[in-house]
């Protein structure tokens, strides 16, 4: 059996965000100066730390958690009456949006569960989102897209030689729980991230938008996109304008502690561990586990370590400790990646060391969303977009 590929936390090439000698490190988390668009203040401690105690004063756990959890559970009761379903809950048969749909049922909340599939699921993942959802007795919706139509969109975005080679499938997910929203009739849509124990995902790290997926498709694809939910511009704002669709995120008002809810979700609906946070899907497992690491020399455990080091969960010695491990990426997902985008060996080599592009190169909505700040940031305060669109991509200060 082949052994899993090995990186060391700078990357196996020349890293584009690796630190140097005048490297700033924060003295609370493990970002740094290295990190684009990272700032400090005078104690030496980062913008994401900030914006993570920001964040920790809005969304409070406890008994204050306990009563924005019940309320959030009313509003929904209450838009979802005379129709059949309270909520879209989008599920990936990943620990957190397992655990929320779970959660939605406790509530007394009746959720629709909606998957987008880019055909690229774990089997244990696939199996996990049945099982759960049959133990619940909550109805799913899939939308399946034509595999080699998404294969074609990840080629080209790993031609295109930019670091945000998942930016479709997070698009696509997003879209395709609006789209079910809207068909239905629902007005609320729950999301399963937790800042405290995912962390903030740095704007250079990552970019995508609808008009960047089609920009970077029309230069290097060569299928047409029928089956793929884009969103673009006009979508998201009848989405989140004209029909006021609200986006809650639940876990942001509770003390999640990971390891406990896995326990208890193997134990009462047989949900299945997969083996490593991303491993879920194959390519997201590829994504996370080999290219960022090699292409870019970005390890984004640094973001999950980083949020436990702001909550205390973990000390910033250990948490750095562990992010010092050497990174693993099975071969055989990395042989899958080759065989499914069409590249031999030599062109594998040859596009993990093409001249490194960003969305900068491309066409975005990135300064349309600039200029209508004062619109995102009025959505952001009616929970139509998540805070972290508003910082991230429309430039907002929280």
């Amino acid at each position: 059996m082949a052994s899993a590929a090995r990186l060391s936390p700078a990357g196996a090439s020349p890293a584009a965000f690796a630190p140097d000698d005048d490297v700033v490190e924060c003295a609370r988390c493990l970002y740094d100066s290295a990190i684009p668009e990272t700032t400090f203040d005078e104690y030496g401690v980062c913008s994401y730390c900030r914006l993570h105690d920001q964040m920790e004063q809005q969304y409070p756990t406890g008994e204050r958690g306990t009563a924005a959890l019940e309320a959030m559970a009313a509003e929904m009761r209450a838009a979802g009456r005379g129709r059949r379903y309270d909520c879209i809950v989008g599920v990936s048969g990943g620990c957190d949006s397992s655990y929320l749909v779970w959660l939605m049922v406790e509530l007394g909340l009746r959720p629709l569960a909606v998957h987008f599939d880019n055909t690229w699921n774990s089997p244990v993942a696939t199996n996990n989102v049945y099982n759960v959802l049959d133990a619940l007795g909550v109805d799913l919706e899939t939308l399946v897209v034509d595999n080699r139509e998404y294969d074609d969109l990840y080629r080209a975005f790993m031609l295109a030689g930019v670091p945000d080679i998942e930016a479709p499938t997070d698009i696509g997910f997003m879209a395709t729980l609006y789209r079910a929203a809207e068909r239905h009739g629902v007005t609320h849509i729950v999301e399963g991230h937790s800042f405290r124990s995912e962390g903030i995902s740095p704007l250079g790290w990552l970019y995508m938008d609808g008009r960047y997926i089609r920009s970077v498709h029309r230069q290097f694809g060569t299928r047409e996109l029928s089956t793929f939910p884009n969103m673009l511009m006009g979508d998201f704002l009848r989405w989140t304008v004209a029909r006021s669709f609200k986006r809650l995120r639940p876990l942001y008002h509770l003390d999640y502690d990971k390891p406990r809810v896995q326990e208890s979700l193997a134990r009462e609906l047989g949900w299945q561990w997969y083996g490593g946070h991303h491993l879920e899907n194959r390519f997201t497992a590829f994504y996370h586990g080999y290219f960022l690491p090699a292409r870019w020399g970005i390890d984004t455990r640094r973001l999950e370590l980083s949020a436990f080091a702001r909550t205390g969960a973990m000390s910033r010695e250990d948490a750095a400790s562990m992010l010092a491990t050497p990174r693993e990426c099975d071969p055989q997902i990395i042989a899958l990646v080759k065989k499914r985008l069409g590249f031999d060996d030599e062109e594998f080599a040859a596009v993990m060391t093409l001249p490194r592009r960003s969305y900068r190169d491309h066409k975005t909505y990135k300064r349309s969303f600039e200029l209508m700040k004062p619109i995102w940031w009025a959505l952001y305060k009616a929970d139509r977009v998540p805070k972290s669109f508003y910082v991230k991509f429309a430039g907002g200060r929280g």
